[in-house]
């Protein structure tokens, strides 16, 4: 995905000293430990892909056996006879949410059971450590070990690799590249693990470090990202003990750093795609060189070299990214180009070694019926960017997929393509609605794909990403409570940064104006109950806070709120149309408002502060009935429109928290939130207004963070829709 995800930092960082709580009783007793998890069944709300496929693996030995790694979603194993992708640690949970993020992964050739993930999202200093995960049962089952060094899958460099290698000599050993610390190894199948002490690469905390390994017969690769063109930028080892530069290694800005690599042992010739940057963004130029092992001899094999013109005139710029060689086919082999904007990337193909290549791009045909979302508002699909990714099934030539920055294509003919994506879900979700009335029972908002209509739950949107303007991030999504076919929507858009729709979320058009301010920081909003005022707040992706404006004309035109706090999410009261309502992060104080939102004062302070989001709810059908999560330090509840608000004792952590159909019998709304009862953070639902909470997700299904949404489905009791970072639109019901 794109590096908007990175915002997780300023929710996962930490939070400020809590200010001190207003004198007003406990509305509830004693905290109480959560009752027995009900069962419950959950599944991806489907929407196929959306996030970066940053690494595609075939196993070299067994059939139908693949895997996948995404940068900030996970890894799949590809189940051939269910013709779908299995998630494999959505096991990983709230404390591990850096480890959602797939550095690199190795299959072992002579032990086809095992498996090997390096872990860790982030390299900086506010993230955790990496992880080794090592499964003898195809990533079924895993055994754990904590790194004490950082990685950096959702970082520059993350489509390059594998980084991680099983030896060609010896299955105990592992090979393991890193982006500051040089190359560690482990000689018990990754259960331990210490640093290569003559390994030449000198490590830069501001480096790529490692970006490669690959076998080459007996032979060990590693590929150099810190290289500035002229010295070495690729070792090996021949003896798994001693390590050198690779003699005659190609030179230059095209040559600079080695993005991947694969060996044909067919030829007994290694390929090594390039680039001037490690991408997936800022390449501008690249190349693909082979080298014979036996005679060490370098050959350029560059299909196109980067740096002509387009037929518009415009600069044909970009990278060499995925390399993948044909395991039945001597010298045959497929490249992709990256960063390729002008002439749209491409996949080129050769079956002479590289004397000639062919584009794949030019005779393609497109099916993206499954997935019409990757049409992006147009009357086709392109053959996509940020490709990294490629693989050939060493049991069928003509069996080629490739990663891009939204999903996974693939042929089996060299022509027809189609995504190959069932079951890999990883959206970031950030805006979930779930309408009391209507055809879907889910309106979705995420990066990079912004606002989809859910018809379905089971499949893609029908009618893709919302168009009329286009959303790369959807930064907003809000339904008038009393007028549920009225919803608006912002982002980051093509044609304008709001949209409006009067059938639900079907159709849509834009605002006829906009504050100058949404261009750059377009920010969350809401409309009041009677669908008459818009509220927009805004926020520039660098946390920069501006003052909010107000439409009373749907949005024709908008006036500036001066008593509304920068920044702050606007929530609107569900049943009086003349109240909305804020809260201030900065200062741990309640605003409202009682002139449709005409001007705003404060009402409760001296509550929670801090960096990051706490998340204001209104429950639904009831006047001035709030919630307040704010995280470490627990739920907070007021009854009279925010002037007090008491500490809800029934758990002692709450992160977001949605409403749902009252249970059969119950006078109060379900309630559902990501919180803690005791030490465990989980998913959690109360049918009795937070008196008794019962965990409703198990450690199987845990996604790392899931702080920002939760919602449960107003029409049906026990149905709740969850928004992970990176695992997509998770939906679970009672069983």
């Amino acid at each position: 995905m794109l590096a908007s995800r990175l915002s997780r930092r300023a929710v996962l960082a930490g939070t400020a000293a809590a200010a001190g709580l207003a004198a007003v009783p406990a509305m509830h007793g004693r905290a109480e430990a959560a009752e027995a998890a009900p069962a419950y069944r959950w599944r991806n709300a489907v929407i196929g892909g959306t996030g970066f496929v940053t690494g595609v693996l075939f196993h070299p030995f067994v059939r139908g056996l693949a895997y996948a790694r995404t940068d900030i979603g996970g890894a799949y194993r590809w189940d051939d006879r269910a013709d779908r992708w299995v998630p494999l640690i959505d096991h990983l949970g709230w404390d591990d949410w850096n480890l959602l993020g797939v550095e690199a992964m190795a299959v072992d050739p002579v032990h086809p059971n095992r498996l090997y993930l390096a872990l860790g999202t982030y390299a900086q200093s506010w993230a955790g450590n990496g992880a080794v995960l090592r499964s003898e049962d195809r990533g079924a089952t895993w055994s754990r070990t904590d790194l004490t060094v950082k990685l950096g899958a959702n970082e520059d460099g993350r489509g390059a690799g594998e980084r991680l290698l099983v030896d060609p000599r010896d299955s105990d050993v592992l090979w393991l590249g890193t982006r500051h610390d040089g190359l560690l190894k482990s000689a018990d199948r990754g259960a331990t693990w210490a640093s290569v002490s003559g390994f030449p690469g000198v490590p830069s905390a501001s480096g790529q470090g490692v970006t490669l390994l690959v076998a080459a017969g007996r032979a060990v690769y590693a590929g150099w990202g810190d290289s500035d063109g002229s010295t070495p930028n690729l070792y090996r080892t021949l003896d798994g003990s001693t390590w050198e530069a690779v003699p005659g290694t190609p030179t230059g800005t095209s040559a600079k750093v080695p993005i991947r690599a694969a060996y044909d042992c067919l030829t007994r010739e290694l390929y090594v795609t390039y680039a001037n940057a490690p991408g997936p963004n800022g390449q501008s130029d690249g190349s693909v060189h082979k080298l014979a092992v036996g005679s060490r001899k370098w050959t350029e094999v560059t299909p196109v070299k980067p740096g002509g013109t387009t037929s518009d005139g415009s600069a044909d710029t970009f990278g060499y990214g995925g390399v993948a060689v044909d395991a039945r086919r001597p010298g045959t082999v497929v490249v992709s180009t990256n960063n390729r904007w002008a002439d749209i990337d491409t996949l080129y193909r050769t079956t002479d070694g590289g004397r000639t290549w062919t584009s794949l791009k030019d005779a393609a045909v497109f099916d993206v019926s499954e997935t019409p979302f990757l049409k992006w508002g147009a009357d086709k699909p392109k053959f996509g960017w940020w490709i990294q990714a490629v693989g050939i099934d060493p049991y069928d030539s003509r069996h080629v997929l490739y990663g891009t920055g939204a999903t996974l294509y693939g042929t089996r003919d060299l022509t027809h393509w189609a995504p190959q994506i069932r079951g890999l879900e990883e959206t970031s979700v950030r805006q979930l609605v779930s309408p009391p009335v209507g055809e879907a029972h889910l309106l979705s908002g995420s990066g990079d794909i912004g606002v989809m209509y859910h018809e379905r739950l089971t499949a893609s949107p029908s009618r893709g990403m919302a168009s009329n303007p286009v959303f790369g991030s959807a930064t907003g999504l809000a339904q008038a409570a009393g007028r549920p076919q009225y919803v608006v929507r912002t982002g980051w858009g093509d044609h304008g940064n709001g949209a409006y729709s009067n059938d639900g979320g079907r159709t849509w058009a834009p605002f006829a104006a906009q504050p100058s301010i949404a261009h750059d920081a377009p920010g969350p909003i809401a409309i009041n109950a009677d669908g008459s005022v818009l509220l927009w707040s805004f926020v520039h992706w660098d946390g920069t806070k501006y003052a909010a404006h107000r439409s009373a004309d749907n949005g024709a035109t908008w006036t500036e709120i001066s008593s509304f706090p920068k920044g702050a999410t606007p929530v609107a009261d569900p049943a009086d149309p003349t109240l909305f309502y804020a809260y201030d992060t900065d200062t741990g104080t309640l605003l409202a408002s009682t002139d449709s939102g005409l001007t705003f004062t404060k009402r409760a302070s001296g509550l929670p502060s801090g960096d990051g989001q706490f998340k204001l709810v209104a429950a639904p059908g009831r006047s001035g009935d709030l919630w307040l999560s704010t995280k470490g330090y627990g739920l907070h509840r007021s009854t009279d429109g925010g002037a007090r608000f008491s500490k809800v004792d029934s758990c002692s952590a709450s992160y977001t928290l949605g409403f749902g159909k009252a249970a059969g019998g119950a006078g109060y709304p379900a309630i559902y939130q990501v919180g803690a009862i005791g030490t465990i953070t989980a998913v959690y639902r109360s049918d009795d207004g937070a008196k008794s909470w019962v965990r409703i997700n198990d450690d199987r299904h845990q996604w790392g963070y899931i702080g920002d949404v939760i919602v449960g489905d107003p029409r049906i009791h026990g149905r709740v829709y969850l928004a992970t970072n990176g695992r997509g639109i998770q939906y679970g019901e009672p069983v």
